[in-house]
């Protein structure tokens, strides 16, 4: 790939290649880089994913979460897969999403900013280089857009052709979520009956009947009214963004793009972009690569984050503090978001600061069952979104969204919820290539606790502290 000027790297300059000039982490070693190269150039000249508009409109999106005035739920897959791709499981994780948001929607009396895991979400940090696997030393498993998950030496080396397989499956997946979004397959009265099915089958149901039953009623009334999917868009459509971790570093550069409407850069791969927690390094290479893209990003906050650096790190990712363009995904773990979380929190309100304050409580969850299988507690997951809504709340911040992994399929990865998982049980369905996903049902009992605490909180009216604009 082409490089810009010394000169310009020099003065300090953004480039869409300034990040390979800085100390990087989490990324493989290709053995051939001249493969790696050609395939850098041929994605270089594929079609976007997204457009900038598009981008643009999520951030309008998130600058009304920034004020109170909205919710962000955004959800899907760990890690996406080439060996799983199908069209049902897009669809399944899709529906559980649609009726999440519906639930939150009814619930928050606000509206819900859907946010999927999607269509990119290939690439996955590990904590180490190698892993053993039968008593035999292998490369860490990156993610299908790097390396495959078989444990076989072969498998494990990373191979650049994956990053065009992973394009072409997000093409293939965006084509479909779009059809499903704006074909009918949204429309609210659908989504309410898959969950009024969900209220008669899950074990909780009756807690959850009362909502269910409010929401009926004023679908019930709006329809007399003559407000129906077939007389009103709003309710047969919805809009569906797409987000993923930028972890592979040339595969974002390759599909960096300058818009052709406004001059700026925008990471066409997906809608919104995040950092983890393990690459927030302010002089590092990821850092460097997502300051330059107008896109909306995320930056994961985990417990070892200090209050001064956030704020150095808002002053690099937001300089013009943009509403909508930060969000702040904190991912504490249960036992230690209260302590954690509120230095953060008033280190930034102080500052006067705009961002999304968002709650990921499964990265922080992740336990080693009995049975020796990665699990995440479903009540330890609802322990750390509650104590998230809480020191919002003391703070005079607004909780303003949630981050989970989840699938629409019936996996037995996270122990708990009313369908009460058990550690025996996880063998039963434990598909996931690398963290345990909240399953269809457990999700949508996850989405009606939520929106208990949404009407509790709206019933309270809290004070929302912003920066002035």
């Amino acid at each position: 790939m082409p490089t810009e000027s010394n000169a310009a790297l020099a003065s300090g300059r953004w480039s869409p290649d300034s990040w390979r000039f800085k100390p990087v982490r989490q990324m493989p070693r290709y053995p051939d880089e001249a493969k790696l190269k050609a395939v850098e150039e041929r994605l270089s000249n594929y079609p976007p994913l997204v457009f900038a508009g598009e981008a643009r409109r999520l951030k309008s999106a998130l600058a009304k979460v920034v004020k109170g005035e909205a919710f962000l739920l955004q959800g899907g897959d760990c890690a996406e897969s080439f060996a799983e791709f199908h069209p049902n499981n897009i669809r399944d994780t899709f529906r559980v999403l649609l009726q999440m948001a519906v639930v939150l929607t009814f619930g928050g009396a606000t509206p819900v900013v859907k946010v999927a895991r999607m269509a990119g979400q290939f690439a996955k940090p590990r904590s180490a280089d190698t892993e053993m696997v039968g008593g035999v030393e292998l490369p860490s498993y990156r993610g299908d857009i790097i390396n495959g998950p078989e444990t076989t030496p072969e498998a494990r080396v990373p191979d650049p052709e994956r990053m065009v397989q992973a394009y072409n499956q997000s093409a293939a997946t965006l084509n479909l979520l779009r059809a499903f979004a704006q074909g009918g397959y949204a429309d609210l009265h659908k989504v309410h009956a898959w969950t009024l099915d969900f209220v008669e089958k899950s074990p909780a149901g009756e807690r959850y009947r009362d909502l269910a039953d409010r929401l009926d009623e004023t679908l019930e009334f709006m329809a007399a009214c003559g407000i129906t999917g077939e007389t009103t868009p709003q309710l047969r459509e919805t809009e569906l963004f797409t987000s993923h971790e930028a972890l592979l570093l040339p595969y974002e550069q390759a599909l960096t793009r300058i818009d052709s409407t406004t001059g700026d850069r925008y990471d066409v791969s997906a809608h919104m972009l995040w950092i983890g927690d393990r690459t927030r390094q302010l002089d590092g290479a990821h850092v460097e690569f997502l300051r330059g893209v107008k896109n909306p990003i995320g930056l994961k906050c985990g417990p070892s984050m200090d209050p001064d650096d956030l704020i150095r790190l808002i002053d690099v990712l937001n300089p013009e503090d943009e509403p909508g363009r930060l969000t702040l995904i904190v991912r504490m773990g249960h036992d230690q978001v209260e302590a954690k979380f509120p230095p953060l929190l008033r280190k930034v309100l102080r500052e006067g600061r705009n961002v999304v304050w968002s709650s990921d409580p499964m990265h922080g969850n992740t336990v080693k069952s009995s049975s020796g299988f990665k699990t995440r507690p479903f009540n330890h997951i609802l322990g750390e979104v509650g104590s998230f809504m809480d020191v919002c709340r003391a703070e005079g911040a607004h909780p303003g969204g949630v981050h989970f992994e989840l699938t629409g399929r019936n996996v037995t990865e996270c122990t708990g919820g009313a369908v009460g998982i058990t550690e025996a049980g996880l063998a039963d369905a434990y598909d996931t290539a690398c963290d345990p996903r909240l399953n269809a049902s457990q999700s949508l009992e996850l989405a009606f606790l939520l929106a208990e605490q949404l009407k509790k909180a709206r019933a309270l009216q809290p004070k929302v502290r912003v920066a002035a604009e």
